[in-house]
């Protein structure tokens, strides 16, 4: 399984902050010999990627190319601030589905790894029938980020139909995702990963917290 830890913008995932938790959790990660990726603010990319050698990526990128674009992500510098890729769509900074093709074309472009976040299960749908595809898709109902109960109990039949949706790309699920019952359920209806935000990042243990999910 893959764990994708989303710092947010929390205070406990900004600055030293996060460089202290990014150290935190490859420890743990290494010990238990798990996959973990580390989604931080673009601000943030350069310190936790010379910190730790767990795979970092971007929350975020724009489809952009250099020049006057002031306050935009650019996907190069990311790239040479060392992330190893991009979540796109996420519910908190969603991109129309018209357009979000050309952000995933855009990021392959500079040899990024795209993670597409999406709301449903017919997006999930149209995301995999894309000609550019992303590395991954998660499934995240909205209604779920953050709350107390888990897209695997919640939602059960979202996540196997997202799966067959997905096709051969693999599935990552979120939402409400707490502790290692939730991750088994995941993987037995298909997934290949979960996100995890709050519940590791804003944890008094986060270590113990990453831990308690590792199946």
């Amino acid at each position: 399984m893959l764990y994708v830890i989303n710092f947010k913008c929390y205070k406990e995932g900004t600055g030293e902050k996060a460089l202290k938790l990014a150290k935190a959790l490859e420890k743990i990660s290494k010990q238990k010999r798990k996959k973990v990726i580390l989604a931080v603010q673009p601000a943030d990319i350069f310190r936790i990627s010379k910190g730790v050698s767990l795979p970092v990526f971007s929350q975020h990128i724009d489809n952009i190319t250099y020049g006057a674009h002031t306050g935009s992500i650019l996907p190069e510098s990311v790239k040479q601030a060392g992330a190893k890729g991009t979540l796109l769509n996420h519910s908190e900074r969603r991109i129309p589905l018209n357009v979000l093709e050309s952000y995933i074309e855009r990021a392959k472009s500079v040899k990024l790894k795209v993670i597409v976040c999406c709301e449903n299960a017919t997006e999930v749908k149209k995301v995999a029938n894309f000609k550019a595809k992303p590395d991954f898709i998660a499934i995240e109902p909205k209604e779920l980020i953050g709350g107390n109960i888990s897209v695997s109990k919640a939602k059960p039949d979202l996540i196997k139909k997202s799966v067959l949706n997905a096709k051969d790309i693999p599935l990552l699920c979120g939402a409400g995702i707490k502790n290692r019952e939730d991750v088994i359920i995941a993987k037995k209806l298909g997934a290949k990963g979960v996100l995890v935000a709050s519940g590791v990042v804003k944890s008094r243990k986060p270590e113990k917290a990453l831990k308690e999910l590792f199946i």
